[in-house]
């Protein structure tokens, strides 16, 4: 096995590849041919004296050794990106990939100014790259656990060692009917009956969750707001969406809010960072900022 350092751009591709589990996948992200990024692939291969992955008709997978290779890859390139924008700090200007999480259906919510926040970061610092993705609570905390993500901003009603989680705000939730439900024009609506619906759960809801918002199974389950929405919208399900998400819905008569003061619930939103990487100046300058924005000490 040589044991000289293979190139960089190997390894970056050789990242890429496993991240979108595939040669054809990583293509857009690589600006590469499937024919390139395989004899790059090769070409790392025969560096490192290794087989790292198989591809065919089976499907792209990792060898034992591969996986172990890609884990070092990752460190190896996580800490010269590190390293980059320590060298970048010294001179007064921010540089790097700053990749950012946050929970779907944000971009209603007025408590979260989420754009303007970006937008002056942005300006401030534009020689970085923002990275932005919208993913469910349990993959957000286990993108910022293992470095995927530098941090990300939603409510989790689980927490996972390892994080810091710094309160933000509170999330007002209704539960909604559609103007297509049989309870849409009731007038008294016995909180009993409301529990006797087909209700839509989250998948990221435990048993516990869902009883603590009132019932003890779900008809139907998903792993999105527009999700949620949409099969509330189809008068076959009752279900919780957040108050800003439905407003427009409310407005023209679409939905309406079952019980509030029973069925309601407020979802505390914080934004989670990696023990030990809230110094980073890429994460620190974003968190003060939005914490600015909000008021927040």
């Amino acid at each position: 096995m040589s044991t000289a350092m293979p190139d960089l751009k190997l390894l970056r591709i050789f990242a890429s590849v496993v991240r979108h589990q595939g040669f054809a996948a990583a293509q857009q992200e690589l600006n590469l041919s499937t024919s390139a990024i395989s004899t790059y692939m090769s070409q790392l291969e025969a560096q490192v004296g290794l087989t790292l992955c198989h591809r065919g008709r089976a499907g792209f997978r990792l060898t034992s050794k591969g996986e172990l290779y890609y884990q070092e890859t990752l460190r190896l390139l996580g800490e010269l990106e590190s390293f980059e924008r320590y060298s970048a700090s010294l001179k007064g200007e921010l540089r790097g990939t700053l990749n950012l999480g946050v929970l779907d259906s944000t971009v209603s919510d007025p408590a979260l100014p989420l754009a303007e926040v970006i937008g002056a970061y942005s300006q401030e610092h534009a020689a970085v790259h923002l990275h932005l993705s919208v993913m469910s609570p349990y993959d957000l905390q286990l993108g910022v656990l293992d470095n995927r993500l530098d941090l990300a901003i939603g409510a989790f009603s689980t927490r996972m060692n390892g994080l810091v989680y710094q309160p933000l705000y509170r999330e007002q939730h209704w539960l909604y009917c559609s103007e297509r439900h049989p309870l849409y024009g009731e007038r008294r609506i016995p909180a009993e009956l409301i529990t006797q619906q087909r209700m839509v759960g989250r998948g990221y809801w435990s048993q516990a969750e869902l009883a603590r918002h009132g019932f003890k199974h779900s008809a139907a389950t998903v792993e999105s707001m527009e999700a949620q929405l949409i099969l509330v919208l189809s008068g076959a399900y009752i279900g919780y969406l957040p108050e800003h998400y439905a407003h427009p819905w409310i407005e023209q008569q679409r939905l309406r809010a079952l019980l509030p003061a029973t069925f309601g619930y407020q979802a505390p939103f914080s934004m989670i960072l990696r023990r030990g990487r809230a110094k980073e100046p890429l994460i620190l300058t974003f968190r003060d900022l939005l914490r600015a924005q909000l008021n927040l000490r």
